[in-house]
Formats: structure tokens, C-alpha cells, sequence
């Protein structure tokens, strides 16, 4: 199952075989976290699925669920009920909550990230 959700941006849990025959799970590192990760799931497809961020990221759909929520919680993305599932908006206005120097927000981290094209316009800040 490809979502197509930030696949580019960090590789799941590979197991290999040691000369035991037993499985020796390796990570690779990611250079996004994963609320940054899920964030470009959503910029990808604001009707993603829970289970589908979570398939993407290598993580439990619970811990898709956390991630949303904080995220929501935060601000970052408004989520609204459409029919049995939710579509996500990203505020992509909102700044970034580390202090890099000059204030960036999440629609020019995003623009670096995702080909957002017509789908999401991002709002500059003059």
C-alpha cells in the first residue's frame, strides 16, 4: 500500500537477517520528525486517512492519532468532519515553533517539502 505520504522523506523499519537467522530490526534516520512528516501527508491528500499517516510514518495508528491531535491542538491543522471521515486544513500562515533566526512559517517549509501546485496556496507574510 503506497499512500504516496512523504514516502520520500524517511524510510520505515527494515529487517535483516543476521547470520543467526534471526531478524535484526535497523532503522534509518529520518531528517523530518513525525509530526513534520505527517504534516506533508496531509498537504499531500487533506482527506488522508489516520491509518494511512500511520502506515507511511512506521508508527501505530494511535500514534498518527497523537501527532494530529497535537497538531491540531497547536493550531497547525483544523480538522473537519466530512460525512464518516475527516478532511484536514492546514494554517499554513502559522509560524514555525522554533526559533530559526527569521520567523518562517509552515506554507514556506511546506513549499520546500510538497509540489503543493494549485492545491494548497500557501499565504505569504509581507
Amino acid at each position: 500500500m503506497d499512500t504516496g505520504c512523504g514516502q520520500a522523506y524517511g524510510r520505515p523499519l527494515v529487517a535483516e537477517r543476521s547470520g543467526s537467522g534471526m531478524r535484526q530490526p535497523t532503522t534509518e534516520w529520518s531528517f523530518l520528525t513525525n509530526h513534520a512528516r505527517a504534516l506533508v501527508c496531509i498537504a499531500h491528500d487533506p482527506g488522508v486517512r489516520l491509518r494511512d499517516i500511520a502506515y507511511s510514518l512506521s508508527i501505530t495508528e494511535r500514534s498518527a492519532f497523537g501527532i494530529v491531535t497535537d497538531l491540531t491542538s497547536a493550531g497547525y491543522v483544523v480538522k473537519q468532519k466530512d460525512g464518516r471521515r475527516n478532511r484536514y486544513r492546514i494554517q499554513a500562515h502559522l509560524p514555525l515553533p522554533e526559533d530559526i533566526g527569521r520567523e518562517r512559517t509552515i506554507g514556506e517549509v511546506l513549499d520546500l517539502l510538497v509540489d503543493s501546485g494549485d492545491d494548497m496556496p500557501v499565504r505569504r507574510r509581507a
